[in-house]
């Protein structure tokens, strides 16, 4: 059952051997059609083969082994042996050498546009068919004129008609290759966004919490030997940090987990609904933050969550650099269709009026999360003219409603 389409690939590997196939079928199909004509009452008789119409045929039949190279020269060639055997055997029944022409003309109809093709088509259909008119030995009229004029045009069609079937199937091979390109690209752009997401993420979690944790354990080695109920607490809280980070990265990690692994924890994100317990643990730190929330009803789940991360980074930054003695003021207000965060301290520490004081990563993850929701942000020395630093984020919202607003001091 596999025959045929292993002969028809052996045979397109070697293209030479095909065409002189094609060339010898043609020779004998002019043969053929010269002994054994149209047995119609007006057909002329068999044909007297002698050895210039044999030559004739056989010169016109081998021009076809060079169709693919030279393509409108072997059409020149096989016209010109035509219309010349018709000219010089007036008069005498005429073998059919013009079966090379429509091979020829197919050949080139294949191979070039279709204005060129129908262009070359009609001048060797007219040119062939006028000389058979004119210089052959039956009327102008006769059914093999019409004939040659057929065969010849039906030849340019077919090829016309091959040569748009193969630009086709080009044009969706094409068209695939370059969307599994496209596929392929935009599966590399959403791994490297996630990427960028869970590097962030944990980066916030992370920061927070192991800053929290390195106060703590401070305090608590100074004051071991003095006071010694002071240090548990800080130890204490040292602890409930470095839990509350364990649960974090493992509510983050448990995200990439595949469908078949072991069931992860898939508790919420943080949100501004925690936001007294984020600020509590800065309380015990040491570090005095202010808090005024007015928000009217539910925030987006993305706009909440980035508020927060905002928030986090941003008290996280005052305890590393603006010194010991700085007092926060956070503020979430929504209006005009945004929530609006702001975090300014009055600290002068190494950080201050360093928009990346804290090596660049977290507030570079701020910058990206507030891009992602179409937002702006803001981090530097504070606009009011005061020594400190601040932290100003704009989020759209997209979605709100019900009322409710809280406000809350520590």
């Amino acid at each position: 059952m596999n025959t045929l389409p292993a002969v028809r690939r052996r045979l397109r590997a070697h293209p030479y051997a095909l065409d002189t196939l094609i060339a010898a079928l043609t020779l004998g199909t002019i043969i053929l059609a010269a002994v054994h004509p149209s047995r119609s009452p007006s057909s002329p008789p068999p044909a007297d083969l002698g050895p210039l119409e044999v030559l004739v045929a056989v010169a016109a039949s081998a021009a076809l082994i060079w169709r693919r190279r030279a393509p409108r020269t072997v059409l020149a060639l096989s016209g010109s042996l035509t219309i010349g055997h018709v000219i010089m055997m007036a008069g005498d029944p005429r073998s059919p050498i013009a079966v090379s022409v429509a091979v020829a003309l197919y050949t080139v109809a294949s191979r070039t546009d279709r204005h060129t093709t129908w262009r070359i088509a009609l001048i060797t259909t007219g040119v062939l068919t006028g000389a058979l008119m004119f210089f052959g030995d039956r009327p102008w009229y006769a059914d093999e004129n019409l004939g040659v004029f057929a065969w010849t045009g039906m030849a340019a069609g077919i090829g016309d008609a091959v040569r748009s079937r193969r630009a086709f199937v080009e044009a969706i091979q094409e068209r695939a290759e370059r969307a599994e390109a496209t596929r392929e690209q935009e599966a590399r752009r959403r791994v490297t966004e996630e990427r960028m997401r869970i590097a962030r993420e944990l980066h916030d979690v992370v920061a927070h919490h192991i800053a929290l944790v390195n106060v703590q354990a401070g305090v608590a080695s100074h004051v071991m030997d003095a006071r010694p109920d002071q240090a548990k607490e800080a130890l204490a809280h040292v602890r409930e940090a470095s839990r509350s980070a364990l649960d974090e990265l493992r509510t983050t990690v448990g995200l990439l987990r595949q469908s078949d692994d072991p069931a992860a924890p898939k508790e919420p994100a943080p949100g501004l609904g925690v936001l007294d317990q984020l600020v509590d643990g800065f309380v015990r730190a040491g570090v005095p933050v202010a808090v005024e929330v007015a928000v009217d009803g539910a925030l987006p789940t993305a706009v909440d969550l980035t508020a927060y991360r905002v928030l986090q980074e941003a008290l996280t930054n005052v305890h590393k650099h603006a010194g010991p003695d700085a007092r926060v003021e956070a503020r979430v207000l929504q209006r005009d269709g945004a929530l609006e965060v702001s975090v300014r301290d009055d600290g002068r520490g190494p950080g201050d009026g360093d928009a990346d004081g804290d090596g660049g990563h977290g507030l570079i993850g701020m910058r990206e999360r507030t891009s992602a929701l179409g937002g702006s942000c803001r981090a530097g020395a504070r606009t009011d003219g005061t020594a400190g630093y601040e932290v100003l984020v704009r989020l759209p919202l997209q979605t709100g409603s019900g009322a409710g607003s809280g406000r809350a001091e520590r």
